[in-house]
C-alpha cells in the first residue's frame, strides 16, 4: 500500500507550474528521473491519473486541478509547521500587494504591524493585480492586497478600504486651464489624449470600469507601465489620467498636477484582501490581517480640484 508523501505532493507542484518533469527536476532539484518517479506513484496511490500530455507538455487535468489547492494546502501547512518548530515565539509572513497598494499604503502597515507586533516579520512583494492574484493561488503569498476585482473561485476575498480615483493633468495643459471656468465635459475628456496604466493593472481596470462607459474610449491613449511614470508624464503635459489620490498628492501638493473638474460622477473603488480557500490563517497571519482591517488611511488633504 502506497503512502502520499510531501515530497509527492511538491512534485505535483512543481510539474503544474513547470509543464515537464525536466523543468520541475530543476526547481525541486531533483533528476527527471525521480520526478517521473514520484508522480507515477502518487497516481498510482490516487488511482488515476493527474495530467495530460499535450506534446511535450504535461498539462493538469480535471482531477489534477482538483487536487492542485488541497496539495498546496498541505503544504503551505507543513511550512508553518517547520517554521514554527524552529521559532516558537516569532513568525514570518509573505504578502503580495498591488502597485497602489504596495507602494503607498504596506510601508505604514509595516511600520504599525512592526511596533504592535515586534515578534512579527512581513516580507512583502509588489506586482499588479493578477500578478497577485497568481500568488495567492500557487500559496507563494499568505495574504494579497490587491486593486482591482478578483473572480476566481478557489480565493477568498474580503473588502478593505475605500480608494478615490482623480482625472489630474499638468497646469500647463489646455484642459486644466478650460476646467478653471467649468467642468470639463465628456466630449472634452473623450478627445484628450490619456496616458494609462498596462492591462492586468487594478488601477487600469477600475479606471476602464469607472471612466470608459461615460466617455465610451480614450482619444490618444499612451500605455506605461507604472503609476509613477505615468503621473511625471502627466506633469510635463504628456496628456490626462486617472490615478489613485494617494499616488498624485505630492505632484499635487507641489503644484505640478492639478485635479480636474469633470461631468464624471465621483470615482471610487473597493480596495480588498485576498487569501486562498484552502489557506489555514496562522495566529500570525490572522493579527496581520486584523491590522489591515483596523486601518482607515485617510485621503490626503489639500488636494482640491480645480
Amino acid at each position: 500500500m502506497f503512502r502520499i508523501t510531501l515530497r509527492q505532493l511538491e512534485i505535483l507542484r512543481a510539474v503544474a507550474a513547470q509543464g515537464s518533469t525536466a523543468a520541475a527536476g530543476q526547481r525541486l532539484p531533483l533528476s527527471q528521473s525521480a520526478v517521473s518517479a514520484g508522480l507515477n506513484q502518487l497516481e498510482r496511490s490516487l488511482g488515476t491519473r493527474l495530467f495530460d500530455r499535450i506534446g511535450k507538455r504535461l498539462l493538469l487535468n480535471a482531477d489534477g486541478k482538483a487536487l492542485l489547492p488541497k496539495a498546496l494546502g498541505i503544504l503551505d501547512n507543513a511550512r508553518q509547521l517547520e517554521s514554527g518548530a524552529s521559532r516558537s515565539s516569532t513568525f514570518e509572513l509573505w504578502v503580495h500587494a498591488s502597485t497602489t497598494i504596495g507602494n503607498y499604503l504596506v510601508p505604514r502597515l509595516l511600520a504599525g504591524f512592526s511596533h504592535e507586533c515586534p515578534e512579527g516579520r512581513v516580507e512583502a512583494r509588489i506586482g499588479n493585480t493578477l500578478e497577485v492574484i497568481r500568488a495567492v493561488q500557487d500559496f507563494s503569498s499568505e495574504l494579497g492586497l490587491i486593486e482591482g476585482p478578483c473572480h476566481e473561485s478557489g480565493v477568498l476575498v474580503t473588502p478593505w478600504i475605500l480608494d478615490e480615483l482623480v482625472v489630474v493633468a499638468a497646469p500647463t495643459h489646455p484642459l486644466a486651464r478650460a476646467a478653471k471656468h467649468r467642468p470639463l465635459t465628456l466630449a472634452q475628456l473623450a478627445a484628450a489624449p490619456w496616458l494609462l496604466r498596462e492591462l492586468g493593472s487594478g488601477t487600469r481596470e477600475a479606471v476602464d470600469l469607472a471612466v470608459l462607459p461615460y466617455i465610451h474610449t480614450f482619444g490618444e491613449a499612451r500605455v506605461l507601465g507604472g503609476s509613477e511614470a505615468i503621473k511625471n508624464a502627466a506633469a510635463f503635459g504628456l496628456g490626462l489620467s486617472c490615478l489613485s489620490r494617494w499616488v498624485v498628492d505630492d505632484l499635487v501638493r507641489a503644484q505640478r498636477l492639478v485635479i480636474l473638474d469633470t461631468r464624471l460622477p465621483p470615482l471610487k473603488r473597493r480596495l480588498s484582501l485576498i487569501w486562498h480557500r484552502e489557506k489555514t490563517l496562522s495566529a500570525g497571519l490572522g493579527r496581520f490581517i486584523a491590522h489591515c482591517r483596523a486601518q482607515q488611511p485617510d485621503f490626503p488633504a489639500g488636494s482640491q480640484r480645480i
